[in-house]
């Protein structure tokens, strides 16, 4: 697990093995992942919890160091707790329970500020700054490197997902009925999820939290692989970590126990969930990794509490159905990180300074995200921004290491010591150690790894300030010592820093076999080394040399000439150089086909400190005339890129914004430049843009990728054919796709696209809520194919509209099949303009009277209604009157007898009925009778009345105008155009109005034979401010 507002970081591009194995060793399991391809598939690690004792690896000094946090573990057999044999947890006396929470508390009451174990221990409740920490839906893997995982996450709205306090991760959210058991924690290394177990155990050892829960045993992956070996029962195996269990009884249901297993990503065992060994007594012996599944399943200890820790790219190493909750430490939001600042730092004043300037930079700040990089820039900028401090402030991530890494020389050695080990060499020493790690993909490394790269591990842990600081040293219970830098984007800066420097002092023996391990990077001039460095991360797959490639380019910049020479004596700089090298990032940004790739260019020139391509940019997108503007391909690049890194949310993609005209070619061209803004965008709106089969393609891509921020697509207007729907549908059903809304009007679709839908929503049915397909050629058949996929009870469709779609009242038999095999999700349902007649509505009150169907909406404008499909509506609304809100009758030949059966409906108290539609229906002044005499019985829920285009005439008028001066009538919408209304029914209006002037707020006189006199009278009472009526159209 790894450490957080600590330096003690665990980190590796996903995908990398767990631990660099010994040659001696056998191989690791295959549940450390360990990748074909050393650098091209890294897996995710984080730190542990593991005895350790490295007070003798930090030198006295009585100068004041650096800053640093880290996490103090005093080992799990330094405070053994005596239990008495045969007690439980129920009855255990106060004072060996009292011991046992006592110690847990010792050992995470304190971060270690400073040299790690020199002391200046620090409580964690007065530094510990809350993290924003969600409900996920899915332990998904995610393979991106995971600064890239970070930049996404800042760009994502904080109401997209559901937060979660760290105590309450096993407590259920309102609404949640079922028991939580087993909670998977992911997070990117270094976000903070070490200390949120901290964080948790220690409330629970005070008292504070949690006290349902007896005992809480942390178990860390990083100890537990060191027993892969052993085979034990589940009593010995805590008798091993905590020796004080001996005399406890765990083997009860009597009392709650909780198990922290932390690093799921550094797992070395072989957890075969698959296995058909199973285990139910605690006292049976098996191996470790045979305990582990057991207990995770529930065999073991049914009722005991699971949380398991890991990084992304592991999430999915145990299998869904074993895991109640998956939750997402998302670091600190953007409270949350000035909170860190001005907890960290004593000096408020300094505090709002270093605030201010990281903020100032977009990409320092989007990086503050991870509470590790914020105590890197605190230990900067507090001592940059002190008033005896000069030189230039950091602005951009290779600064803020390369000043970092400087801090840390500054830390006084011994003096015998600096004779022997220079600085310059040490840095070059960890530099080839994490080259080499990092292009076999790992960050976990033993003694042989450093002996190799010339590191004398005693000698340089004793003495060299760097390897306190920057590199950790831990000891586990049964093996040798094993050894990390602090994070990944260190590791990766040092390995960047060695390249650039090795570079300088050896150009001109470049080639020769004792370089072999930088032979990736084989050229002759430093611009020939960046161009080569620029071409091989544009290869990689996942972009897991994106940040390798940012610090390469960024030691090359001028600001840092001067800072190289503080660590190296030999460094020399060359301006032909650096423009070569910005010349060619250019050159690939106009060149390259990836968006995505071009990202990260940009990101290098920011390093480099060229701002010329996005400043220009910037202007465009500012004033809103890239509509106007001829952009080029690397231009709309960068539109792309300042789009991503603006502080705005993308919430939502309006393609018209930026092209105009109707070119289909060119909107496509840059729908595709703009495809990694459209993937982070919630809402991408594409309607009547040309869209082809290549822009489907293209929009498939984005909803499959991992993870997925769409939730609405609208696509309307578009001629996608079956072909292009047919390739959006392979997007919708892979289980990453989280789409929800989907508008395909008019998008010339027949039942074989619709059959490609279908077989999207059998597949990933659970996300999808609303699909929009009028106004294409589906007709029955393709109505019964959407059918088939509606009944599935897993789909959660709540709105389906299929306005003008050629369908009868077959169609309406399939989909009342399905309505009544799944009535719990629809809520709107759309069939206007289809020839359904009364036989279609009549197969639809089937399923409507059925009290589970939740419809709230039901439009059938112009289905070919009369009074008979109006009794079997009214009949099923009698039956189930609970939830329709909506009714959409008109066009429908219902006539004065139609509106009669249904308000016999409508008067009963138990009709919630909010909007009618019966425009243009044959009504006259006998039916709006029998309306307001419903409404007179009933006036509390009628909210929209529409009743234009009905022979309703000044009678009808009045009538309804003696309904609306009911001061229970809450009636806010009338439409009456074309209605036949004269002065006489205005007048009554207008009284009604005056009666009861808190309700109505829109009234549509349009095409009635009204004078200007009586309707001043009614525009009058508009402008009135006691009267809420709003809109009057006449």
């Amino acid at each position: 697990m790894d450490d957080t507002q600590t330096p003690r970081y665990e980190d590796l591009s996903p995908g990398c093995s767990s631990v660099h194995q010994k040659r001696s060793e056998p191989e690791a399991s295959r549940v450390s992942v360990r990748s074909d391809e050393s650098i091209g598939h890294p897996v995710n690690f984080k730190s542990a919890y593991i005895q350790t004792d490295l007070s003798s690896l930090h030198q006295k000094s009585s100068e004041s160091e650096v800053s640093c946090v880290s996490m103090r573990n005093e080992g799990y057999i330094d405070h053994p707790v005596h239990f008495e044999s045969g007690e439980t947890c129920t009855d255990l006396s106060h004072e060996v329970f009292n011991t046992f929470r006592s110690n847990l508390k010792k050992k995470f009451q304190c971060l270690y500020e400073g040299t790690a174990m020199q002391g200046n221990p620090t409580l964690l409740n007065e530094i510990y700054t809350e993290l924003y920490i969600t409900e996920s839906e899915s332990g998904e893997i995610s393979n991106e490197h995971e600064v890239r995982q970070i930049e996404t996450q800042s760009r994502r709205a904080v109401t997209e997902d559901t937060p979660i306090k760290c105590r309450d991760i096993f407590r259920p959210l309102p609404g949640q009925d079922k028991p939580i058991r087993t909670v998977l924690t992911k997070g990117v290394a270094g976000i903070g999820k070490t200390v949120s177990v901290q964080k948790f155990i220690l409330d629970w050892a005070e008292g504070k939290e949690n006290q349902d829960v007896q005992i809480i045993f942390p178990l860390p992956f990083r100890e537990l692989n060191l027993m892969k070996d052993k085979t034990l029962s589940l009593s010995d195996l805590l008798h091993v970590f905590f020796p004080e269990t001996k005399e406890m009884e765990i083997s009860s249901d009597e009392y709650k126990v909780l198990f922290i297993f932390d690093g799921l990503d550094e797992c070395r065992l072989s957890l075969d969930f698959q296995s058909d060994v199973r285990l139910c007594d605690v006292s049976e012996s098996a191996s470790v990794d045979v305990l582990l599944t057991n207990l995770i399943v529930g065999n073991l200890l049914p009722s005991a509490l699971i949380w398991i820790t890991s990084r992304p790219a592991a999430a999915d190493l145990v299998p869904s159905e074993c895991v109640h909750r998956v939750t997402e430490v998302r670091g600190f939001n953007e409270p949350q990180k000035e909170e860190y600042f001005r907890k960290r730092v004593s000096d408020q004043s300094l505090a709002e300074r270093i605030i201010s300037h990281l903020k100032s930079s977009r990409s320092l700040f989007i990086m503050c995200h991870i509470p590790v990089f914020c105590w890197i820039s605190a230990a900067v900028l507090e001592k940059m921004l002190s008033r005896a401090e000069r030189g230039e402030i950091p602005k951009t991530l290779t600064q803020m290491y390369t000043h970092f890494l400087i801090l840390q020389t500054n830390i006084k050695h011994e003096k015998d010591y600096e004779k022997k080990v220079t600085d310059e060499d040490m840095i070059l020493k960890l530099g080839k150690l994490a080259y080499k790690q990092l292009e076999k993909g790992n960050l976990i490394f033993y003694e042989e790894d450093l002996r190799e790269c010339g590191i004398d591990v005693t000698e340089a842990s004793v003495y060299s300030g760097l390897c306190t600081q920057i590199f950790r040293e831990e000891s586990g219970l049964y093996q040798g010592k094993v050894f990390c830098f602090v994070h990944l984007s260190v590791q990766e800066h040092l390995a960047a820093l060695y390249v650039h420097l090795f570079f300088i002092k050896n150009s001109s023996q470049f080639c020769c076999s004792v370089f072999s391990d930088l032979s990736l990077f084989f050229m002759h001039t430093l611009s020939d080394l960046h161009k080569r460095a620029v071409d091989v991360a544009l290869q990689s797959k996942n972009g897991h040399l994106d940040l390798f490639l940012r610090f390469l380019l960024g030691l090359s910049g001028k600001s840092h000439q001067i800072l190289l020479q503080g660590l190296m004596k030999q460094t020399r700089s060359s301006s032909d150089s650096y423009e070569k090298t910005v010349e060619y990032i250019k050159k690939k940004i106009r060149t390259i086909d990836s968006t995505e790739k071009s990202i990260n260019l940009f990101h290098c020139l920011n390093e480099l400190g060229d701002h010329s391509l996005v400043e220009e940019i910037q202007q465009y997108v500012k004033s809103g005339k890239t509509k106007e503007a001829k952009l080029s391909s690397s231009q709309w690049s960068a539109v792309a890129f300042v789009l991503l890194t603006s502080e705005e949310e993308l919430g939502e993609f309006e393609l018209k914004k930026f092209v105009g005209g109707n070119n289909n070619a060119e909107n496509m061209q840059v729908l595709q430049k703009l495809l990694p803004v459209i993937k982070e965008s919630k809402s991408a709106q594409l309607m009547y843009c040309g869209l082809t089969d290549e822009g489907c393609a293209a929009l498939a891509s984005a909803l499959r990728s991992n993870p997925s921020h769409l939730r609405e697509l609208i696509l309307s207007e578009n001629s996608l054919g079956n072909s292009g729907v047919t390739l959006l549908s392979t997007a919708l059903q892979n289980p990453y796709c989280k789409l929800e809304k989907l508008q395909l009007y008019n998008c010339g679709i027949t039942d074989e696209g619709c059959a490609a839908l279908a077989s999207a929503l059998k597949s990933n049915p659970e996300h999808l809520r609303e699909l929009i397909l009028s106004e294409n050629s589906i007709k029955n058949s393709g109505v019964k194919l959407l059918s088939t996929a509606l009944q599935n009870p897993y789909c959660k469709l709540e709105k389906l509209r299929l306005s003008y779609c050629g369908i009868t009242d077959e169609g309406c038999a399939a989909l009342t099949s399905a309505l009544r095999s799944n009535p719990e999700h629809l809520r709107e349902l759309n069939l206007s303009r289809n020839t359904l007649k009364d036989s279609g509505v009549m197969h639809l009150t089937a399923a409507l009277e059925d009290h589970h169907c939740k419809l709230e909406k039901l439009m059938l404008m112009y289905c070919g209604l009369t009074d008979e499909g109006c009794a079997a509506l009214a009949s099923a609304l009698r039956l189930n009157h609970s939830h329709l809100r909506h009714l959409g009758l008109s066009e429908n030949e219902l006539e004065d007898s139609g509106v009669m059966l249904l308000t016999a409906t409508l008067e009963d108290l138990h009709c919630k009925l909010e909007i009618l539609g019966l425009s243009d229906c044959g009504l006259t002044d006998k039916g709006c009778a029998a309306l307001t005499s419903a409404l007179r019985s009933n006036p509390e829920h009628l909210r929209v009345l529409n009743l234009s285009k009905n022979k309703l005439g000044d009678l009808g008028v009045v009538l309804l105008s003696d309904v609306l001066q009911n001061l229970h009538c809450k009636l806010e919408k009338l439409w009456l155009r074309d209605c036949g209304v004269t002065s006489k029914g205005c007048a009554a209006l207008t009284s009604a109005l005056r009666s009861n002037p808190e309700h109505l707020r829109e009234l549509d006189l349009i095409g009635n034979k009204l004078q200007k006199s009586e309707v001043k009278l009614l525009s009058d009472l508009k402008d009135d401010p006691q009267y809420k009526l709003e809109k009057l159209k006449y």
